[in-house]
């Protein structure tokens, strides 16, 4: 992606109207019902589409409601339109949560607590400028969960792995959807290297890690700092989602 075609993109998100959550009063509803009000495919129930989501409310209910009154921070790789982003800000209501997509023209919604960036992050460039900006190092320190459904392309999910794994709290969570679709989709599968679903396998073995794209640090990361691995299958063949828990030894 060039930076004019980015810059484009960013310029129409500002000219966008959106939709200012912060107007709406809806913060004691279920996750599940927040992700189909927003009409996220994260849902049991895509409303728009009149279609089954990849149900994926429980699994996030499950790992994360100890957050749910905490104050913390979320990133997502992959926000489209924002809608999931607006049902977490809804469900933690003492969450900022900074959304990462290549692609900012679809997102629709705004709130105090979103904070959206139009960037590639298979670029590290573009990564280091994005976390000065927001002065992570300084203030921020680390994200409570990162949520990637970015691509799902085998590459990107790598090189995000890669670079933000070591910014995840004691005991916060590196989430990633449709982690298989590299296995399901041959377009998606682009590099030699190890599959997310190859790399729990081996966590969980304790075997040796080999891969381009995972640097020697974040793979002694993975092996030593992951408390535990919970993978789950959703509504649809094609639905999965695995957290990474994560405990700073």
């Amino acid at each position: 992606m060039n930076f004019f075609s980015l810059f484009k993109r960013n310029l129409l998100y500002i000219l966008k109207k959106k939709i200012n959550i912060d107007l709406e009063n809806i913060e004691k509803l279920p996750l599940d019902d927040l992700f189909s009000y927003y009409d996220t495919d994260k849902a049991n129930f895509i409303k728009s589409k009149k279609e089954p989501g990849h149900g994926f409310s429980k699994f996030y209910e499950t790992h994360l409601n100890f957050f749910k009154e905490k104050k913390i921070n979320i990133l997502e790789i992959g926000s489209y339109s924002g809608a999931a982003a607006a049902a977490f800000v809804k469900y933690f209501p003492n969450s900022e949560i900074y959304c990462l997509d290549i692609n900012l023209r679809n997102f629709k919604y705004s709130s105090k607590k979103i904070h959206p960036y139009g960037t590639d992050v298979s670029n590290k460039k573009m990564m280091l400028k994005f976390l000065s900006k927001i002065n992570f190092f300084d203030s921020i320190k680390y994200f409570d969960f990162i949520i990637d459904d970015g691509s799902h392309i085998q590459s990107d999910q790598l090189i995000a792995l890669n670079f933000f794994y070591k910014y995840v709290s004691n005991n916060g969570f590196y989430i990633i959807e449709d982690y298989k679709f590299p296995n399901y989709f041959k377009h998606l599968n682009d590099v030699d290297d190890i599959k997310i679903n190859e790399l729990i396998k081996k966590i969980n073995d304790k075997e040796t890690i080999n891969s381009k794209l995972l640097s020697p640090e974040t793979i002694n990361d993975l092996l030593l700092n992951n408390k535990n691995i919970f993978e789950y299958k959703g509504n649809l063949d094609h639905s999965d989602i695995v957290f990474f828990e994560k405990t700073i030894s």
